[in-house]
């Protein structure tokens, strides 16, 4: 039998908490051995013991586990557990295995909790059961109505008066009712205060509407040699900004790098979502070529982008075909400090809050949505910043820089003679 926690200090409770249910039990105690040092419990008589596992240790193959307790398994991030996989796949020598999850939910969909847990709520695999207490997001998060949905022991063995006065620190300091939502709520809520809430953005799911025909808007975020590059088209069709973005990673290593950034790159590459560039990194020439496609389709008036990459991108736009004068006319230099960044991310904010803004749930950018915060300057000023090391927020850049350079009045350009 085994438990497996995330860190070594979790473990490591984990078996304190056992080894004391056995010194507390006469019965146990005289049959029962604690190896401290070694964080197992054995029952010579019938040769079976339990471990304590951490994710932070050499993950142990060649198991053979007759009970998995995965205990906050919500701490992953990513869709991807070494650990976890590695006990779940040593179970087939067992006739009635059981694996048992506790924890508090994971702040994105893309994580390996939501991931089982949504499996499990669809019923594909019958012997799966979830029993999920979380309180729903139609209700006020600060009423005591919706503390009791997500923590049956309210009141009970948890102190009613101390869990209402975290309730009342949310609500007064918004900084922390992200964390309040996940761990008190239970709530699929990022801890980092994103940008965009997560009911924010889903209330922007719709589907977007084609953008044929209408004024297009871009913002473009170019990668470093292997990283990230997406590209976001706009166009306002029944009031609302219509969103296509397009992402790329390289195609080589793909799978390496979802394992690393635990991230299922390859996985939405399959579904279509994410697009591979040849080679091992994404080239200025396969962009600017895309980007010339793009031109001859859509009605595209200005398209904003980072300063910094110009005079690599430049010749190979010329290249591929685009005059001086649509360079100079369409293509907008968009500076990445808040003097730039502040008064599209303002726009940006405000169509996000008043429902005129239709992603259809795309799974990049809402990943890329879920790990953007904010950052803000003595003034005020804003722009986006990862909210970890590790997150991607390029397609929530160009989506900004997309909404960034669309114009007050959109004056009507000729788009004749737009790529030679």
């Amino acid at each position: 039998m085994y438990s497996a926690a995330q860190s070594r200090d979790q473990a490591g409770l984990l078996f304190d908490l056992a080894s004391q249910c056995v010194r507390l039990s006469p019965d146990l105690n005289d049959s029962v051995v604690i190896r401290q040092t070694a964080k197992e419990i054995a029952y010579p008589e019938l040769g079976t013991f339990y471990k304590a596992l951490s994710a932070e240790a050499t993950t142990a193959f060649g198991l053979n586990p007759c009970l998995i307790i995965h205990d906050e398994l919500g701490q992953v991030r990513g869709p991807r557990s070494t650990l976890y996989e590695a006990l779940e796949t040593a179970t087939g020598a067992q006739d009635d295995p059981l694996s048992i999850v506790i924890s508090t939910q994971a702040p994105t969909d893309a994580d390996l909790l939501s991931v089982l847990i949504d499996d499990a709520k669809a019923g594909h695999d019958p012997r799966v059961i979830v029993r999920l207490y979380t309180a729903p997001e139609t209700l006020d998060p600060f009423s005591e109505e919706a503390i009791k949905l997500a923590n049956p022991a309210f009141g009970d063995f948890l102190n009613a008066t101390e869990v209402l006065a975290m309730a009342e620190d949310a609500r007064r300091m918004p900084s922390r009712e992200g964390e309040f939502r996940n761990l008190v709520l239970n709530q699929r809520v990022d801890t980092n205060n994103p940008f965009v809430s997560a009911s924010v953005w889903s209330n922007c799911g719709a589907p977007p509407k084609p953008i044929d025909g209408v004024p297009v808007y871009a913002g473009l975020d170019l990668s470093s040699v292997a990283d990230l590059t997406a590209l976001v088209l706009i166009g306002e069709v029944d009031g609302a900004w219509q969103v296509h973005p397009t992402f790329w990673l390289p195609g080589v290593g793909l799978s390496t790098k979802a394992r690393a950034d635990r991230v299922p790159y390859d996985q939405w590459h399959k579904e279509g979502y994410l697009q591979t560039a040849p080679g091992k990194s994404v080239e200025y020439e396969f962009v600017a070529e895309y980007l010339r496609d793009v031109f001859q389709r859509y009605d595209v008036r200005k398209l904003g982008f980072d300063r910094w990459n110009w005079k690599h991108l430049k010749p190979w736009l010329t290249r591929a075909g685009f005059s001086d004068d649509i360079l100079e006319s369409r293509f907008v230099e968009f500076g990445q400090g808040v003097a730039s960044m502040s008064p599209a991310l303002r726009e940006l904010e405000s169509d996000l809050l008043n429902r005129k803004i239709a992603h259809g749930m795309h799974p990049v950018l809402s990943m890329c949505a879920a790990g953007a915060v904010v950052w803000s300057d003595a003034a005020g000023n804003r722009k986006l910043h990862k909210a970890l090391s590790s997150s991607r927020i390029d397609g929530m850049v160009a989506l900004q820089m997309a909404r960034g350079v669309v114009p007050e009045a959109d004056a009507e350009i000729d788009i004749m003679g737009m790529v030679a």
